[in-house]
């Protein structure tokens, strides 16, 4: 029956050259004939256990003659057919770019399900090694660009698995650099405190960067809020769009950055009174307008620009936009708002990957849990109570 592998253990035959070789069929073609896989060895006793891997690789595996297509004839289908349909236009920019730019020159002349784990690991170490030029001075590529490179390729790889055309995905197992992300920096009380009077002397972005500090909302979310997203009797606010700019600077209106993105938040006293005074004298749907084209939302670009003015102003640490969304979820988590309300605030995957995100503050907050246990216990049953570990012998009493 077509789409199914004869059950055995394949051809076995020795070939003219001396070699052997061992043959199983691991897929059809639309004409219903079968596609086969070849290994070989010097001796039969050699090939065996060859075929015995194949058999076991290709298992409840049917490709299609299509397999034979190149990485590049792929990745412009995979753009086409997955990326665009389901990804933000700047997204598929950065797709594109990294295509472009990395994977096709070294891999994309090869037919796709010949590409291996090897050929992998080998793109990865060589893009360790490339030099980009950058503001006219040649650089490695960052270990940042490098996982986004992966990402990108495992992506592509796995939706060429869910179309039968590999039967599995050679990113998986390969070694990448670690994440070696910038180094989150928060407003700390003080600083913060600063903060909120120097934007006062803002009167064209204070409500924009309140909002923002009491928020948590991606620089894209923020710029993105209409009118119809708020609701004044309730206090609540939709998150449900994404700006972002393309290279030439013009605006694109998205999708929020994950599906968890989209989300409805209940906005603090303060801020909702600042919006609702707001929504008083406003002459566009955007809450947070273009100044020069009030038709349009207020650009990424220029509200990441009078941040940077502020703080050098106010003689506060050079921050980036996400550390103001850094900075509201730390001090929430201090506060005592709990991670499950946080994620959801936050518009993250999961509670989960918040705590992830935000450990430096929970383990800060472990010890504060631990101190308020200890000091009811000590509360509860006298000072003398200590610590099993400062016992004379505590394994004697807790070797259990």
């Amino acid at each position: 029956m077509a789409g199914k592998r004869p059950d055995g253990d394949g051809l076995v035959r020795k070939r003219s050259d001396g070699r052997w070789e061992g043959r199983i069929i691991i897929g059809h073609k639309e004409n219903k004939l079968p596609i086969f896989k070849s290994v070989f060895a010097n001796t039969q006793k050699e090939l065996m256990p060859k075929l015995r891997q194949a058999l076991e690789d290709y298992r409840d595996v049917d490709l299609t003659e299509n397999s034979s297509i190149t990485l590049d004839e792929w990745m412009d289908k995979w753009i086409e057919e997955y990326a665009e349909p389901t990804l933000r236009s700047s997204t598929v920019y950065g797709y594109r770019s990294a295509i472009k730019n990395h994977i096709r020159p070294a891999l994309g002349d090869k037919q796709i399900r010949f590409i291996t784990r090897k050929d992998i690991q080998k793109f990865y170490n060589s893009l360790k090694r490339k030099k980009v030029n950058k503001k006219g001075k040649n650089k490695t590529l960052s270990d940042a660009t490098i996982r986004g490179v992966h990402m990108i390729l495992h992506e592509i790889m796995d939706a060429a698995v869910s179309v039968n055309l590999i039967f599995k995905n050679p990113t998986e197992g390969a070694k990448i650099p670690k994440s070696n992300y910038a180094p989150k920096r928060i407003l700390n009380e003080e600083q913060l405190d600063i903060f909120m009077k120097a934007i006062l002397n803002e009167p064209m972005w204070h409500d924009f960067f309140y909002t923002e500090i009491t928020t948590g909302l991606r620089l894209g979310e923020i710029c993105g809020l209409k009118w119809t997203d708020l609701d004044e009797t309730t206090g609540k606010l939709k998150i449900q769009r994404s700006v972002s700019q393309t290279n030439g600077g013009g605006l694109t209106i998205g999708e929020t950055k994950t599906e968890k993105g989209k989300r409805t938040i209940l906005l603090p006293k303060g801020t909702l009174y600042i919006l609702t005074e707001r929504k008083k004298d406003a002459v566009t749907e955007w809450i947070f307008p273009s100044f020069i084209a009030p038709e349009k939302p207020i650009a990424p670009s220029s509200a990441y620009q009078r941040l940077k003015v502020i703080l050098k102003e106010a003689g506060l640490p050079d921050i980036r936009f996400h550390d103001l969304r850094h900075t509201f979820a730390t001090h929430a988590l201090t506060s005592g708002v709990d991670a499950k309300t946080l994620s959801g605030i936050l518009g993250h995957t999961n509670a989960s990957f918040t705590l992830d995100t935000y450990t430096h503050v929970t383990t800060d907050m472990q010890k504060n849990a631990s101190a308020v246990v200890r000091d009811f216990m000590e509360d509860l049953f006298g000072k003398e109570l200590k610590p099993w570990e400062e016992d004379e012998n505590p394994e004697t009493e807790h070797s259990a």
